[in-house]
């Protein structure tokens, strides 16, 4: 509304009178909240439709315990289609693999009450400690076929513990009743939801892509210039392509192509990576050369080289054009990186500019990839990154420590359930195991989420009791008892996905329907309520307790494991460059860089992503020192770098720049480039290169 209007029934303008507020800001503020509160609200309907049809069946084939399908189906619904069938598909292999192996177990002791119970405990840890190597859904698988384990055995455990034999048919009935709810979230989300998982990783790939190039031209634009602000950019890039990867899981799992051609999606963001290392060591080079103005022409000629497509202006992302034309962008980085590599220099420092500007297109390159297989670009016709596939494990304490946690509470729990005799301890061992298995992974949230978990459970046991002994007994209709637990499932839904307090609303779902157990006969027992909601709090308790008593490791501590692995791994690989160690080089230091804490300094990542970044160089540097007939100086220089004599190894890489340099092959210049990246890693950060590292 324009000031000077009057309003209907108004004796002056409205923007004369202060004291009451605009109609119009009301109303948008009221149509923004309904747009924020509508996608939550529809998620909740979609988990509750999934459990009542679950539910529904359940009670037609009239299951035992029939609640562990709507439980099921609760537990993998997700905000997004993408991540609920891909999270069902883990949730299944999970399931198996733990009823395969509690019956394996029971085989195993079949009358020995005392090893069995051990045997399930470090199961339990075995998985905790496999979850927390694994990352995403097969993270939760491992948790899951902890879980199957501890809840058959649950199932089948007297009062004071020891197997019951019959595990088997336990396996049997709740693995179908598991698939059963996997099976009806699965049809209810893709009826209910169309799926923009690819749509949305392309933007995310095609946002990223351009803001890297804008940033990488800028860069060579300014020879150098607004170093710190460039590298926070750099950090807050790599932050978020690190976040692509769940995006990258939710795409995989709407389409059975895309899991096909998965490694193409990994690929693409591993290019991301590569883009931005490249693109730091040609802002490395420039700061340390800062001043020099033959550097800065030669700067200015890579940048000529770069077509002006691949290059935005910086702070203005253009994704539009990345999306819509994936194919003849990734012609024009493959041209540019030809044109790089062949592009003439006279100085090392012209050839390493060249050299990680070809680096940083063939990223892009890559990416490019991705986006045209995400949005089925008919022209480029997309490479197939089919490599083999390591698991690269950034370091094992953490998963050990989470192991540890797991066996000694799981011990603990069982030793007071056998003493007391209490009934339904073996119900409380369960959720224990639950919980700190779920939220070991999450490290420094692991504690404050298993609390919020407990809070939930609380919540949960009430809303049991209200709807359980208040409502149902009122009502004989299967559809009159799904209203009644849709006033639970909806707002629980709605809750899990806003980003507040999600493992608190997760626990009202969880802490629900077992504590309300609905059967086509229904009992109301009270006392077994009563006991059953203690086990399900006190389990949930002590799990909490677990994470005080032994806690995480701190993040600075791991930060500092992380940088000392690094650099223990880089000095295995200037011993034995063209050993095991140089094989999965790269593969390991990503995956340690995906797991830095977000606590880490900016100094800690820039000497990790260095480390990284000195290791390639080496990787690449080796077999044409070789060929040289310099490859035992080369390997007396890295030798000196792998005791921590920074200074003796510059001296030794300057002489060994000098002979090159007195070399006749074309090609040294080349390596030269590699020397001076290396040279310039170790005048940024020597303190780093001299430290004593992780044993």
């Amino acid at each position: 509304m324009k000031a000077g209007v009057i309003s209907a029934g108004s004796a002056a303008p409205a923007a004369l009178r202060p004291d009451r507020p605009a109609r119009l800001p009301a109303a948008a503020r009221l149509v923004g909240a309904g747009k924020t509160a509508l996608p939550p609200l529809l998620f909740g309907l979609r988990l509750w439709a999934s459990v009542c049809l679950a539910f529904y069946i359940a009670f037609w084939l009239e299951l035992d315990n029939a609640y562990w399908a709507p439980l099921s189906a609760a537990l993998v619904c997700q905000p997004h289609l993408g991540a609920s069938l891909r999270k069902g598909w883990f949730r299944m292999i999970g399931t198996l693999v733990g009823a395969v192996a509690i019956v394996v177990l029971t085989a195993w002791f079949p009358q020995a009450r005392g090893p069995f119970l051990i045997g399930l405990a470090l199961w339990a840890a075995g998985c905790t400690l496999t979850a927390t190597l694994l990352r995403n859904f097969p993270s939760y698988a491992a948790v899951l076929a902890g879980i199957t384990a501890l809840i058959i055995a649950s199932d089948q455990l007297g009062a004071t513990g020891g197997p019951s034999g019959q595990a088997f048919m336990l396996a049997v009935s709740r693995a179908t009743e598991i698939c059963i709810g996997i099976v009806c979230a699965g049809l209810v989300l893709g009826a209910t939801d169309f799926g923009l998982a690819q749509r949305r990783l392309a933007a995310g790939f095609a946002g990223l892509a351009a803001e890297i190039m804008g940033g990488f031209a800028q860069t060579l634009a300014s020879a150098g210039a607004g170093f710190a602000e460039i590298q926070e950019l750099r950090r807050d890039l790599l932050r978020r392509v690190i976040a692509l990867e769940p995006a990258i899981e939710e795409a995989i799992g709407e389409s059975s192509q895309l899991r096909y051609d998965s490694p193409v999606l990994k690929s693409a963001s591993a290019g991301l990576c590569a883009a931005l290392a490249g693109w730091r060591s040609v802002s490395v080079m420039l700061l340390l050369r800062q001043g020099d103005d033959l550097v800065r022409q030669e700067a200015q000629a890579v940048l000529a080289r770069m077509p002006e497509e691949l290059r935005p202006e910086p702070g203005r992302a253009a994704p539009a054009r990345w999306l819509g034309e994936p194919g003849a962008l990734g012609r024009r980085c493959d041209t540019a990186v030809r044109e790089l590599i062949a592009m003439p220099a006279a100085t090392p420092s012209a050839r390493l500019l060249a050299d990680q500007a070809a680096a940083t297109a063939a990223g892009i390159s890559r990416t490019l990839d991705g986006i045209a297989l995400l949005v089925v670009d008919p022209v480029r016709h997309t490479r197939h990154h089919h490599g083999a596939r390591h698991l690269s494990i950034p370091d094992w304490l953490p998963a050990l420590v989470n192991a540890g946690r797991t066996l000694v509470m799981i011990l603990a729990l069982q030793l007071f359930w056998i003493v007391t005799q209490w009934p339904s301890g073996a119900l409380a061992v369960t959720f224990a195991g639950i919980a700190v298995s779920l939220f070991a992974p999450q490290a420094d949230q692991a504690y404050g989420n298993a609390m919020a978990f407990m809070v939930g459970a609380c919540v949960a046991a009430v809303a049991a009791a209200v709807v359980g002994f208040a409502v149902l007994p009122r009502l004989d209709t299967f559809a009159a008892f799904c209203l009644a637990i849709g006033l639970v499932m909806v707002p629980g839904g709605a809750g899990i996905a806003q980003p507040w307090r999600q493992p608190a609303f997760i626990a009202v779902i969880v802490g629900f329907v077992p504590l309300l157990a609905p059967a086509n006969q229904m009992t109301y027992n009270t006392l077994q309520f009563y006991n059953s909601a203690l086990a399900i709090v006190g389990g949930l308790s002590v799990a909490a307790l677990s994470f005080r008593l032994l806690p995480p490791l701190s993040p600075a501590f791991r930060t500092r494991r992380l940088l000392g692995l690094t650099l223990r791994d880089l000095r295995r690989l200037m011993r034995d460059p063209a050993g095991r160690a140089a094989r999965a080089w790269m593969a390991r230091g990503v995956a340690r860089l995906a797991v830095l804490p977000e606590a880490a300094t900016p100094l800690q990542r820039s000497q990790l992503l260095t480390g990284l970044l000195v290791g390639n160089a080496i990787v690449e540097l080796y077999p044409g020192a070789c060929r040289s007939g310099l490859g035992a100086e080369l390997g007396a220089a890295l030798a000196a770098l792998a005791g921590g004599d920074v200074v003796h190894a510059a001296a030794s890489l300057a002489a060994l720049d000098d002979a090159l340099a007195a070399s006749a092959v074309p090609a040294t210049l080349h390596a030269r480039a590699r020397l001076l990246a290396i040279c310039n890693a170790l005048t940024q950060h020597a303190a780093y290169f001299a430290m004593e590292a992780t044993a």
